[in-house]
């Protein structure tokens, strides 16, 4: 059985879902193992917040049967497979970037949960959505330039808490990090703990728990309840 799109208002693409469209299929390659030996060392020294963040959402949500999980920003989709197995029985994955849903309709197909898994493509917000128990936000809110407003819309779509991830600043790595991305016109922006606190508490989110990922210039994970 195919999986298609639901039909969704989508938006022109962001210059940040134009950019990994472009590289969808490199990107994937960072969750399932298919890099070289040198390449996943140096991916676990630089680019480790990836892989704790994966851990901690996990953790942090916690028992997952029975409920239900909306992805927004959900790239390949490693936490939405991650998350069926781990008995989540209906799910969402969002994201404005064509090639990356292709990928997570593979894995879909290939795990054997088609029948529980919604793709929407668009731009959040802008896209019509339910509310679902869980809501898992990874590597998004550094392409978003309001915070705010992102955060107020997802509110509503949160039944029981919200894992988002938010990049820290560093002296270094985010000046080098802003350059990387301005050559390829993606705009990307950085936050400290006290940022996070005041942009979730506008929000109207009533428990905001922040936990940084060891290492300079790692990123907050923070869990969120409405």
């Amino acid at each position: 059985m195919a999986l298609e799109l639901e039909d969704a208002p989508i938006r022109p693409q962001s210059d940040a879902a134009k950019f990994f469209d472009s590289f969808a299929e490199a990107f994937d390659t960072l969750y399932d193992g298919r890099r070289s030996f040198v390449m996943r060392w140096l991916d676990r020294q630089l680019r480790s917040d990836m892989f704790i963040r994966f851990a901690l959402t996990f953790e942090r949500l916690g028992d997952l049967k029975g409920k239900s999980v909306l992805d927004i920003g959900c790239g390949s989709g490693p936490y939405i497979i991650e998350a069926l197995r781990r008995g989540a029985v209906k799910t969402c994955a969002v994201d404005p970037a064509e090639g990356m849903l292709d990928l997570t309709r593979k894995k879909l197909e290939t795990a054997g949960f088609v029948d529980q898994c919604s793709l929407v493509e668009g731009l959040f917000p802008g896209v019509d959505l339910e509310s679902h128990d869980h809501v898992i936000v990874m590597g998004v809110t550094d392409y978003v330039a309001d915070a705010v407003g992102f955060l107020r819309e997802m509110r509503p779509l949160v039944g029981v808490s919200a894992a988002v991830s938010f990049p820290s600043r560093h002296w270094l790595r985010t000046p080098l990090r802003k350059f990387r991305y301005r050559l390829r016109n993606c705009p990307v922006y950085f936050y400290s703990a006290h940022d996070i606190k005041n942009l979730c508490s506008a929000a109207g989110f009533r428990e905001i728990n922040i936990k940084k990922i060891p290492g300079a210039g790692m990123d907050y994970h923070v869990l969120l309840k409405p």
